[in-house]
């Protein structure tokens, strides 16, 4: 039901993206696919049929990081740049206007490549088997962590039990940190039913949610520090505008994830192209604080997949 659930979504989630304009999806022309000696193809070319002598266009897909989908894709399309052109393809970028959307994307065989929320990827995995090749590294660490902010002026000296009847917006059911990992905290570590526990609200992205704490319209809201602290950094918002009330154990990072069906040399040329980005070449293709990729299996998620298994959003594997 999850998954049906989540595949209605995908098409409003195409045409809501759509309405930011034509920088949501994208072509840039490239090199011809890739041929080796005597004309044919590199072996492990799978995901690329035809792969002789046609332009191959690779459909790449990322979540909605940034306020707008303008600025995601400004922010990301450098780096799947970089990666088509060492893959000798054109490519579409396809911004996705919540995480929910992306995992069924991938799930439905509409993406060749997806950075992915590893909540977003577990769904896919999930559902489909695609997997994850590499995880992205931010301040040369592959992990991040979950949080909730409140207004500066809210008094919280014990959580959650001082927020009792306060308002809270969650982020979309696709996000990790957003909504897996406070409602996992929540039946499993406090104890309470947020829906009854709070003034609850979902489906926000982690920008508005930032924004609706600021402008006063929730008490509190969920976020991730990577995403707080980009909009820190770029000026959007103050420090000292809201607070963090609560932070999660290290959670791993984003997922690089392609689909189940993908030849075994392909997926490690893909991650070994991702993981040979240096920090300086990380400054000129990813986002600000980004400093490249380690490799990853499905293993790396283990955590993300156990949250899930316990609210009972996705079927316990084997």
């Amino acid at each position: 039901m999850f998954m049906r659930a989540l595949r209605r979504q995908w098409p409003s989630a195409i045409a809501k993206s759509r309405a930011f304009g034509e920088g949501n999806v994208m072509t840039i022309k490239r090199r011809t696919f890739l041929i080796g000696a005597g004309g044919a193809a590199l072996s492990g070319a799978k995901l690329f049929t035809p792969a002789i002598a046609q332009t191959r266009t690779l459909r790449f897909g990322v979540g909605p990081f940034l306020p707008s989908a303008t600025d995601t894709k400004t922010a990301y399309t450098p780096l799947f740049a970089h990666l088509a052109k060492q893959l000798g393809a054109d490519f579409d970028l396809v911004v996705a206007t919540d995480w929910a959307g992306l995992a069924v994307a991938m799930g439905s065989g509409q993406l060749d490549v997806a950075w992915m929320g590893p909540w977003g990827y577990i769904i896919a995995n999930n559902a489909t088997g695609c997997q994850a090749v590499a995880t992205v590294k931010y301040d040369d660490k592959p992990v991040y962590h979950a949080i909730i902010i409140a207004r500066p002026d809210l008094p919280v000296t014990k959580f959650p039990d001082d927020t009792q009847g306060k308002s809270i917006s969650f982020a979309d059911v696709g996000s990790t940190s957003g909504w897996l990992i406070p409602s996992f905290y929540a039946k499993e570590v406090w104890k309470i039913d947020p829906k009854s526990f709070w003034k609850y609200s979902e489906g926000a992205s982690h920008p508005a949610n930032e924004i609706a704490v600021i402008s006063g319209q929730v008490d509190m809201a969920t976020d991730y520090d990577r995403n707080r602290n980009a909009m820190i950094a770029k000026g959007t918002v103050k420090e000292d505008s809201n607070k963090i009330i609560w932070t999660s154990d290290p959670l791993p990072n984003d997922a690089i994830a392609l689909p189940a069906d993908t030849a075994k040399d392909r997926g490690a040329q893909v991650q070994q192209i991702l993981t040979a980005i240096t920090p300086e070449q990380a400054k000129q293709l990813l986002p600000p604080r980004y400093t490249g990729f380690v490799a990853a299996t499905h293993a790396a998620y283990a955590p993300i997949e156990n949250a899930g298994s316990a609210l009972g959003k996705i079927k316990p594997k084997g």
